[in-house]
């Protein structure tokens, strides 16, 4: 059939009955876009493809309805198509193959010959404004190609003219130094600039060595390996920060960048080195560097260069030194400082700063040593590659002889002291910072036991500091999960052996460390405040405890003496608290017995000591412990609302041995008792430990026992028996 056939109107009854649905046009679409998938690249998604054939196959769709016939839809979908960069055969090939196969059935018309044939002008159609669009954007691209090169080549015969009289201008003119070498190393030619930095004339410079230029140093640091890597071709350039000597001697620091440049056909020719003079930043990086690193007042290394150095020791990846390498450190801190500042100004304060470093650096600086000031009055001394503890014990003590010397300021003689923490351990298997703090709570050990002197870090004694410091913390969680408990004591008449009072003593059942004694917590309880609410604890404890016995025993039943520490006698509801302690539990005034040391109740204070004669006169005793081992005013003690002396085992010792006594002491308890007894106190013996020294406190007069020959401390259930068999 020819087109003018095609193009014939069609009559009525062959046009299908129904106008073809949207939903079966997209049907079609996606079954188009199934089939062109991966036949050509194209810049759009799936769904933007779908969208172009959907409105395309709508087109073919109303061409073929149309009772007058035009192909003219076909010819521009192949034009669409091709815009579309669907541009390869297999492309082409497709949409023929499915137009021809699936657009009437998927339509839902019959494939009569008036349709047949127009499907065929509309493949051919397609096919035709298909070929004839990738004609015309093949002309279009080639057109744009032979441009693209008849420009590129016009630019680059223009940018060699400019890059040859720029890289002229650029050589003589440059700010920085350019020197062009043979691969041998022999100058060839120079700049201006590099004239001007090496401090010489052109003729100096030319035909000669860049070797002759070179620090001695940089022989050994890669220098030259790079440089032979870049004329093997292994590299094209490297940078580098180097010293260059110059001819009249003197050095030049440079920021160096040694490039290779190749012939035609990639053959070395020669060496272009650009070097920028970086002697100024230099200079001062190196002036900061001294700033940042050393003390301005001293001049010693500070506290930043020290901690540089200390890393790398520890540095568990550095090659320095043997492999058994050891190390130490003195930490000192200036004894007494603080008054010399206070009191004569911080100039003065800092002029002795200086004079101690001074002596410092004189008498102990040496290889392998680091002098650095950590700041206000603490130095240290670090000491590398040492053989053992004595390297650096040696050192601490010289530098302690070394302060001896008073020092002169303004007509002060100012005598210097120091306490010096030492430390000394291999390397390996520690680390800088664990050195630095066994160095710091040594220095601090130092100063605790007094002044002028050196300490030793012993981790026995590190332990036992660190288990104190983890008592002290864990004591608080220790009351609430009550962990606490009170043991008793009797204390003995010596004249029948009856007991009459009872001492409660606090112990504590630590889940880690077992039972502990007082001796283990109570002077931490004083320090962090604790002991406040363990005594109230154990006071009503004890009391609740001493009423159990008058309901059991009567008139039998002992009293009942509690310990009371110095800040509990201090605190302003002593009185309240005790009342408080009695009235709950019951227990009569006279069956409670406080005790306080001899130091606490000489230096108590108005307040206190009117608490204590206000306890006194409710009736509750008051005795002293451990008479004998503070103070010992003894014209004090009859002013003081006191009922009885407990006097200190140490001086009951002497007691012991059944065939002798010691005269001395012997005689010190009979004083003590005779002075008592004059005063209207009663007096107990602690640490009685053997029959004979309770005998011969019996015959001095000693009123009272307490020890482990009548029984140690334990549970009431003991005392309850010791009543009973009485």
């Amino acid at each position: 059939m020819t087109r003018s056939s095609a193009r014939r109107r069609v009559p009525a009854s062959v046009l299908p009955a129904r106008q073809a649905s949207a939903s079966a046009v997209r049907s079609f679409a996606i079954a188009w876009a199934a089939a062109l998938a991966g036949t050509s690249y194209v810049p759009m998604s799936g769904a933007e493809v779908a969208d172009l054939l959907d409105r395309l196959a709508g087109e073919l769709v109303n061409a073929l309805r149309a009772e007058t016939f035009d192909p003219k839809a076909g010819y521009d979908a192949g034009t669409e198509l091709v815009n579309a960069h669907f541009t390869t055969p297999a492309s082409l090939h497709r949409c023929v193959h499915i137009i021809g196969e699936r657009l009437l059935p998927e339509l839902g018309v019959e494939p009569t010959p008036w349709f047949l044939d127009r499907i065929a002008e509309l493949q051919g159609a397609l096919a035709a404004g298909y070929s004839q669009a990738l004609r015309v954007r093949t002309l279009r691209e080639q057109e744009a190609i032979r441009g693209a090169v008849l420009d590129a080549r016009d630019e680059a015969e223009a940018a060699l003219r400019a890059s040859e009289a720029k890289f002229r201008a650029m050589f003589a003119d440059a700010a920085i130094g350019i020197g062009i070498s043979d691969l041998t190393g022999r100058i060839i030619d120079v700049n201006a600039a590099l004239v001007r930095m090496m401090s010489a004339s052109r003729e100096q410079l030319v035909d000669s060595n860049v070797r002759d230029y070179v620090h001695p140093s940089d022989v050994s640091d890669g220098l030259w390996a790079s440089y032979g890597r870049v004329l093997r071709g292994e590299l094209d350039h490297y940078q580098i920060e180097k010293r260059l000597r110059r001819p009249d001697g003197g050095w030049a620091w440079a920021n160096l960048t040694v490039s290779l440049v190749r012939d035609d056909i990639g053959a070395p020719l020669y060496l272009v080195s650009m070097m920028e003079d970086v002697t100024d930043r230099h200079d001062l990086q190196e002036t900061l560097r001294y700033q940042a690193t050393h003390d301005p007042l001293t001049g010693l290394s500070n506290r930043a260069l020290f901690t540089e150095r200390l890393a790398e020791v520890f540095d568990p990846d550095s090659t320095v030194g043997p492999a058994d390498r050891r190390v130490g450190l003195c930490y000192l801190d200036l004894d007494g400082f603080k008054v010399i500042n206070d009191s004569l100004g911080h100039d003065v304060g800092d002029r002795l700063l200086v004079a101690v470093a001074a002596r410092l650096a004189e008498s102990v600086a040496g290889e392998h040593r680091l002098i650095a000031r950590m700041g206000g009055d603490e130095f240290v001394v670090l000491v590398d590659e040492t053989t053992g503890p004595n390297d650096v014990i040696a050192v601490a003590e010289s530098i302690l002889a070394t302060l001896v010397p008073p020092v002169h300021i303004d007509g002060h003689e100012l005598a210097v002291a120091a306490s010096i923490g030492v430390v000394e351990r291999p390397v390996a298997g520690t680390t800088a910072a664990d050195f630095m703090r066994d160095a710091d709570i040594t220095q601090y050990w130092a100063k605790a036991d007094g002044r002028g002197h050196w300490a030793v870090y012993d981790s026995e004694r590190n332990a036992y500091e660190v288990a104190r410091f983890a008592l002290a913390a864990a004591m608080p969680a220790a009351m609430e999960r009550e962990e606490f408990y009170v043991d008793y004591q009797p204390l003995v008449r010596l004249g029948d052996e009856r007991t009459v009072g009872v001492e409660a003593l606090v112990r504590w059942q630590h889940p880690v460390f077992g039972r502990l004694g007082p001796d283990r917590f109570i002077e931490l309880a004083e320090e962090t405040g604790l002991i406040v609410a363990l005594g109230k604890w154990v006071l009503r404890t004890a009391c609740a405890q001493a009423k159990r016995w008058l309901d059991e025993f009567g008139d039998d039943a002992p009293y009942i003496s509690v310990n009371l520490a110095v800040r509990q006698s201090r605190e302003p509801d002593l009185v309240a608290e005790v009342c408080k302690a009695l009235e709950d539990t019951g227990l009569p005034a006279r069956l409670l017995q406080l005790e306080v040391t001899e130091s606490a109740i000489m230096s108590t204070l108005d307040a206190p000591l009117e608490a204590l004669r206000t306890l006194d006169a409710m009736g509750v005793r008051i005795a002293i412990d451990d008479f004998g081992t503070g103070y010992s005013n003894l014209a004090y003690l009859r002013h003081l609302p006191v009922k009885e002396l407990k006097i200190a085992g140490s001086f009951v010792e002497g007691l012991q041995a059944s065939d002798r006594e010691d005269p001395v002491d012997a005689q010190i308890v009979a004083t003590l008792v005779t002075l008592a007894h004059a005063l209207g106190l009663t007096v107990t013996a602690e640490g009685v430990e053997t029959p004979a020294q309770a005998e011969r406190l019996r015959r001095i007069g000693c009123d009272s026992g307490q020890g482990w020959l009548f029984a140690r401390p334990g549970k009431p259930e003991n005392i309850a028996r010791i009543l009973s068999e009485s």
